[in-house]
């Protein structure tokens, strides 16, 4: 789980919604997976620039909502966020590129802050929320991901380490210092991978993976129902 943890933290895919759908049942296990993706990125990457309304929905609803989402949304939840967040990112990569980076004002970065706060339901993908709205807004691809990854690494170092505050009591298990680990070293290798991606003619192979994966999860959630 930590070295998938990696590259789907750096791609439009969710990286908590595939946790969940491996199995991850161990919310401290997760905070420790995705606290090595967050210090390898930040190692890795450029500082991002400061954002300030791309951060602050994500963290107002964040604070408010993310402990009733965690209690009551579980596999299925995940499965269908990811088909719908397949379909609408392929929807919105038809959007015609036009703008550069520097053309992102207020209303763009406070849309794409609101599109960041959707991420908080795991199956999302707050790098493909970022994404479709920046692309919906007319933005070329490599604009839209180093906008998403500006708008998204404040917000998830910034998560991590609230979260592991509020476990400092617990005792880290050898699991979860494998998990910090094998998710470290592939968000390392993974952040190699972001000049590339910036580059791609299309996001459909990321919008269809995700459908995907999202429809062999119901289906096998299906089987087990009617085998179980």
């Amino acid at each position: 789980m930590g070295l998938v943890q990696g590259p789907a933290e750096v791609l439009p895919v969710s990286s908590s919604g595939h946790l969940v759908l491996l199995g991850s049942d161990d919310k401290a296990f997760e905070v420790f997976a995705h606290a090595g993706t967050a210090v390898a990125l930040l190692l890795a990457l450029p500082v991002p620039r400061a954002r300030p309304l791309t951060l602050l929905p994500a963290a107002i609803a964040g604070l408010a909502l993310e402990g009733p989402i965690e209690r009551r949304l579980g596999k299925r939840s995940v499965a269908v966020a990811q088909i719908a967040g397949g379909l609408t990112l392929l929807l919105a990569d038809a959007a015609p590129e036009r703008r550069p980076e520097s053309d992102a004002g207020v209303r763009d970065e406070l849309l794409i802050g609101l599109a960041q706060a959707c991420a908080l339901v795991p199956g999302v993908s707050r790098n493909g929320a970022t994404i479709t709205a920046a692309r919906l807004l007319g933005f070329r691809r490599d604009a839209s991901g180093s906008i998403s990854r500006e708008a998204a690494l404040p917000v998830i170092a910034g998560a991590t380490v609230l979260k592991l505050v509020r476990l400092r009591n617990t005792r880290p298990a050898p699991a979860y210092t494998a998990g910090f680990f094998a998710a470290f070293a592939s968000g390392l290798v993974a952040a190699r991978l972001v000049p590339r991606i910036d580059r791609l003619p299309s996001y459909a192979p990321f919008g269809i993976y995700r459908i995907a994966l999202g429809m062999i999860a119901l289906r096998g959630m299906r089987l087990n129902g009617r085998h179980g």
